[in-house]
């Protein structure tokens, strides 16, 4: 009967690349045109976006990935650094570009911040450095299924003081950084997780730790070739990815699973089930088992992620002083948090605005830029929040995002030649993300960021892959995630 895999996203394509490597017989079922999930693409006029993902970790996860199985990840996409790894701007007018040798970047931080800026975020990184001993090899790579399994990879009181979950990122950084405008530097790693700096753990500096110490990277072509080159490595190793396929239901009986049910009607036998589905539709709307009550529950509990409101760009021009990637800061950057996770959420006025403008030929005609801009945004929620389907909502919030671009010294109005709009709306359609939450839970509390969903449900034979689970999402976290997955099923 095989394995049935439940979406297409990064951390099913892994997962099932595993399985098929070990023996299984996959079929992969994707209920969208296209496999990559959020790692997708959008072509126009020979402008090319990448529309999920817009920079690399831990390309090392995917090499491990593609050796595990048989193949050569440099063999069949370009992997190039990002340099700088990114722009910033803070609301004083105070640039900073980190490059991507992270030995560079203490001396790039004092240089804009001033001498104690760069020696403060150094201490700040031993300190990260000693949480990524403790949360790397003995977290992210294994299964967790609740805060007993979470304890047993602590050998002393120490690893608990040094993982400090009473502790957030925001108070962190305001007792060892004295420049507020590098408090709000590491603040925007809480965004990485979707996640409130004021409630995301201290842990998560180790996310900062991760993209500085190992570099950020981009796929020559764009990031989407990942997702394609990971498609035909499947293919190669027997996959069957059936694309526009949606399953409906996860069929199980009082031994576990017995395979699923198409929304067509058809049904497919399968020893095991994995889904890389959002584990809240997976566990609202895919599973009647009433082993899985927990489980939901839990995520009835959970706070969301935060969304995100998206333009696609196409420019005439180039810019002077081209970037990879650029962040413009706000003045009030709490308020935004209010906002989006507030009792009445609202679209930010003043947002933080993300750039990623690949300085790459083959994604924009000669002379042209093509820009993927991201804001953070409040998840679609007709019944009790923002309903970004109310009408012009969507294309008002657009220009007001055109707007901050020009107050904050990047006018491109005269520079346009169309844009396309991807609201939380959108995004909830598009991939089934309950609201558009770009990283399924928050990180809001330290349970939140350490337990997410568990990679083996309570339904005998049903697993959970990608980012709704653990250990988390981004690229590096789905391929580790479907590591974990692969190793409890096991070879054939």
């Amino acid at each position: 009967m095989g394995v049935v895999v439940i979406g297409a996203g990064m951390g099913g394509l892994a997962v099932a690349a595993r399985l098929a490597a070990g023996g299984h017989a996959v079929t992969v079922c994707e209920r969208s045109p296209a496999s990559g999930g959020k790692l997708g693409v959008f072509d126009r006029d020979g402008f090319s976006f990448d529309t999920g993902p817009s920079l690399l970790t831990l390309p090392e996860v995917y090499r491990r990935l593609f050796a595990d199985t048989g193949g050569d990840l440099d063999a069949v996409v370009e992997v190039a650094p990002v340099e700088p790894t990114c722009h910033y701007r803070f609301a004083d007018g105070t640039e900073l570009d980190i490059p991507h040798d992270h030995r560079k970047i203490p001396d790039a931080l004092a240089a804009a911040l001033g001498p104690a800026a760069g020696t403060e975020w150094t201490g700040l990184m031993t300190q990260a450095n000693r949480l990524w001993d403790l949360v790397g090899e003995p977290v992210l790579r294994k299964p967790l299924n609740g805060v007993r399994d979470l304890l047993k990879h602590s050998t002393n009181p120490r690893d608990l003081w040094a993982i400090a979950p009473w502790r957030t990122l925001h108070a962190l950084g305001a007792r060892e950084l004295s420049d507020p405008r590098l408090r709000q530097f590491l603040d925007r790693y809480a965004t990485y997780s979707g996640s409130d700096p004021r409630r995301t753990p201290a842990l998560m500096t180790v996310v900062p730790y991760i993209e500085q110490r190992f570099g950020g990277w981009y796929v020559r072509g764009g990031l989407r070739g990942l997702a394609d080159a990971l498609h035909r490595h499947c293919l190669d190793l027997g996959v069957t990815i059936r694309l526009d396929t949606e399953v409906a239901e996860v069929r199980t009986d009082r031994n576990g699973v017995t395979g699923v049910r198409l929304a067509d009607g058809e049904r497919l036998a399968a020893t095991a089930v994995v889904s890389d589905a959002d584990a809240e539709h997976l566990y609202g709307d895919l599973v009647t088992d009433p082993r899985a009550r927990r489980p939901r529950r839990s995520l009835r509990r959970a706070q969301p992620s935060l969304a995100g409101f998206v333009l696609l760009l196409a420019l005439r021009g180039r810019s002077e002083l081209p970037r990879h990637h650029r962040v413009l800061f706000p003045a009030d950057y709490a308020a935004e948090f209010d906002a989006i996770f507030g009792k009445r959420p609202r679209p930010v006025p003043d947002p933080t605005v993300y750039i990623c403008a690949p300085d790459d030929p083959t994604v924009r005609p000669a002379g042209h830029e093509a820009w993927f801009v991201l804001v953070n945004a409040p998840r679609h929620d007709p019944a009790g929040g923002v309903d970004w389907d109310a009408p012009g909502l969507a294309e008002r919030y657009a220009d007001r995002v055109l707007s901050v671009l020009a107050e904050r010294g990047l006018d491109v109005w005269d520079r346009l030649l169309w844009r396309e709009i991807r609201s939380p709306a959108w995004w909830e359609r598009e991939t089934r993300s309950p609201g558009g939450s770009i990283y399924g839970t928050s990180s809001n509390g330290p349970r939140a960021a350490l337990l997410r969903p568990a990679n083996r449900s309570p339904v005998p034979g049903l697993y959970l892959v990608g980012g709704s689970a653990h250990p988390g999402g981004g690229l590096p976290l789905v391929a580790l995630s479907a590591e974990i997955v692969a190793d409890l099923i096991g070879p054939a």
